[in-house]
């Protein structure tokens, strides 16, 4: 019901990556499939909800590739300047910065924009910290991103990162959080009846 509640394009984004990161969506294939056709669908006709948002195209074009839609790595150019660097306007947009750094670990051959576009996101983002040693938060999600790249990651095991990090989020969803806790405390079980099960 919430996916389909949804209006605001970027909410439902938002809403696909967190269950995608807190362990729930293989819940909501259906409904996220569908979102994500419509998505991509649309990439044109709503493009006002996005323009000039880093944050916003780098979590489209993250969570499109990795359910197999094309989206060409242009979108970024609007945000680099003239010799082909992240524009200085966005050196404080922490959100953006992180998404287009996991964004460029998806990739495809022959991508200059986003392989260049990793080391420089890079650097803003350690000096961002350097400028903003306070937030702890989001230090956190920093650190944990440049250690391994989401995607390489085991999905159960980043989940169990995620539940508790998101637990420290203020604007968490209270349902969607209790649901995570209890769903990876249901496969857990299940592991351990299974383990003991081939154990005996």
């Amino acid at each position: 019901m919430m996916l389909g509640n949804v209006v605001d394009p970027l909410e439902k984004l938002e809403l696909i990556d967190t269950l995608q990161r807190l362990g729930l969506s293989y819940h909501f294939e259906a409904e996220i499939n569908k979102s994500s056709k419509n998505t991509s669908t649309d990439r044109i006709s709503t493009i006002a909800w996005k323009k000039d948002n880093l944050y916003a195209i780098a979590l489209e074009l993250r969570l499109l590739r990795q359910h197999g839609y094309k989206v060409d790595q242009d979108v970024f150019t609007c945000f680099m300047n003239d010799v082909g660097n992240i524009k200085s306007s966005l050196n404080q947009d922490f959100k953006g910065l992180l998404n287009l750094y996991d964004a460029s670990y998806l990739l495809l051959e022959g991508e200059i924009v986003l392989e260049n576009a990793r080391e420089l996101v890079v650097k803003h983002l350690k000096q961002y910290f350097k400028e903003n040693p306070d937030h702890q938060y989001l230090w956190m999600l920093v650190d944990h991103a440049l250690e391994l790249p989401l995607h390489w990651r085991m999905p159960r095991l980043e989940a169990r990162w995620f539940i508790d990090m998101y637990e420290k989020n203020k604007d968490k969803n209270p349902i969607i959080f209790e649901l995570a806790i209890l769903d990876y405390n249901i496969v857990q079980s299940m592991h351990q009846e299974d383990l003991r099960y081939a154990l005996t």
